[in-house]
């Protein structure tokens, strides 16, 4: 099975193929199947997001293709930055100011009253227009500041956001360890579920 990831995140890139490995998927990125342009993601839901990016790729490129969408939603920002996780600073000179500007949001918020969650909306296309949703969420907290040296490329709240039942942020984990219990790791599962039950020759274009 040949998919291509809808997007220019070489972070997530990483983590897909590693999510997938125990899978016959060749795994695509948008640049490497020759897909440059940015889909504008202009959508109101995290699905929606995921469904314009990879209904774009799979109709451009006539393969099966994948995108997600996820945000961080803190309870004390009501819910924000949700949506806009990876563009509510504007214009950013590099990722790690998204870290910098949620820490300073929360700079008065004490601890207990840190909550959030990362949510993850994962969509499949097929180049003929069929689609699936799957979704995935991982509760926890914010910390007081950055933490951990396992810096994903593109994926700036990992030093600062704590899951439930547990004292180490996701910077701090190595990378078994969060796709185990991630928002994006639960997506995949169920991703995988959908590949196995459905069996490779489903996917044929």
């Amino acid at each position: 099975m040949k998919i291509i990831f809808a997007t220019h995140n070489e972070g997530k890139v990483k983590e897909m193929r590693a999510l997938l490995s125990d899978l016959k998927i060749d795994v695509f990125s948008a640049v490497e199947a020759g897909i440059v342009e940015e889909v504008e993601e202009d959508g109101v839901t995290l699905e929606e997001n995921a469904f314009k990016k990879a209904k774009f790729v799979a109709v451009k490129a006539g393969e099966w293709a994948i995108a997600d969408d996820s945000g961080l939603f803190i309870e004390a920002l009501n819910g924000a930055p949700g949506i806009h996780s990876a563009r509510w600073v504007g214009e950013i000179q590099k990722y790690d100011d998204l870290m910098t500007y949620t820490l300073d949001k929360l700079r008065n918020v004490p601890d207990g009253e840190r909550k959030a969650y990362f949510q993850t909306a994962l969509a499949l296309c097929a180049s003929d227009g069929r689609s699936w949703i799957f979704c995935g969420r991982d509760d926890g907290e914010i910390a007081n500041g950055p933490r951990g040296g396992n810096i994903r490329p593109q994926l700036p709240y990992d030093q600062i956001f704590i899951p439930k039942g547990y004292i180490q942020t996701f910077a701090e984990m190595t990378d078994e360890q969060k796709n185990k219990l991630s928002h994006r790791g639960r997506a995949f599962e169920q991703f995988k579920k959908f590949v196995k039950e459905k069996g490779l020759g489903f996917f044929k274009n």
